[in-house]
């Protein structure tokens, strides 16, 4: 297999495993009806877990240990990637679907090119910006129609913008230190990082009544896979061929649409078809216009 080939597989795979943290994510969260997890608990347990894992990982593979500059941007990456987008998007689920985060997240592409063009100072055109508050402004109009019953932005809808800023944060400050750390390590420094962290809260949070059995398996899926594995198959696909398979994560908000009709028994309505299609084409374009 060629080179560039296997790149395009392993960005696909990170792709589809991050497209089903979504809806794995809504149904491991409590809400009426599902005696589910607390947000905090899955925030701060699935961000334990990992960290155990990198703990090993790098312990085995002999990492070099970051250094104090490093430290800091892996801390302000944590903000973002383990506690902001995973609080926001449990507290946003309990109360939408999964097909109606997918589409407001599927924005985080464009969310992570604005903002490594403004915390790293990039170039970038005016007409990337005009691309950019196009997409931004069909997330809000979509929100305001399908938010709330049809009567506006909703909390949850803030919730879910809260969780794309902190996500795309998160990876900005995680790609300062990508090259000189190494891309596969950088997750695991910031899980290991915050552990003394994620552990308490993850105990002090932990569900004391019942918890449905498919909760826990939602659980486990953003633990090992979300949280972990999944950026080890996009950040090595990636450091191959960026150029391509970069473009991959175009897919991610459709196929978390897809992945919530058999994991939840949601349906695709065509207002977040017709709205995640029109995300996909402002992202599309503001990448090529970079």
């Amino acid at each position: 297999m060629r080179e560039q080939d296997r790149a395009f597989l392993l960005g696909l795979l990170g792709v589809v495993i991050f497209a089903i943290t979504v809806p794995m994510t809504r149904l491991a969260t409590d809400r009426p009806g599902f005696p589910g997890l607390d947000p905090l608990f899955i925030t701060a347990g699935r961000a334990a877990l990992a960290g155990l894992l990198s703990a090993f990982y790098l312990a085995v593979t002999r990492a070099p240990r970051p250094d104090r500059s490093q430290v800091f941007r892996l801390g302000q990456a944590g903000l973002g990637i383990v506690i902001g987008f995973p609080l926001f998007l449990g507290l946003a689920v309990r109360h939408v679907d999964a097909v109606h985060a997918s589409v407001i997240t599927g924005a985080l592409p464009l969310a992570t090119a604005a903002l490594a063009a403004l915390l790293l100072r990039e170039r970038a055109s005016s007409a990337f910006w005009a691309a950019a508050i196009l997409g931004f402004a069909l997330v809000i109009l979509y929100a305001w129609l399908a938010g709330d019953g049809g009567r506006g932005l909703s909390l949850a809808d803030l919730a879910l913008l809260a969780a794309v800023i902190s996500a795309a944060f998160g990876y900005v400050k995680g790609a300062e230190v990508s090259r000189s750390l190494g891309p596969e390590r950088v997750i695991c420094w910031v899980l290991v990082l915050y552990l003394p962290l994620t552990i308490p809260v993850a105990w002090a949070f932990r569900p004391m009544g019942a918890v449905e059995p498919a909760a826990w398996l939602g659980f486990a899926y953003v633990t090992v896979f979300s949280m972990w594995l999944g950026f080890f198959a996009w950040y090595r696909g990636l450091a191959a061929d960026p150029l391509r398979v970069s473009q991959v994560q175009l897919l991610q908000p459709f196929l978390s649409m897809l992945f919530a009709v058999p994991i939840l028994g949601e349906r695709m309505t065509w207002m977040a078809s017709l709205f995640c299609l029109a995300i996909i084409a402002a992202v599309a374009s503001s990448r090529k216009l970079r």
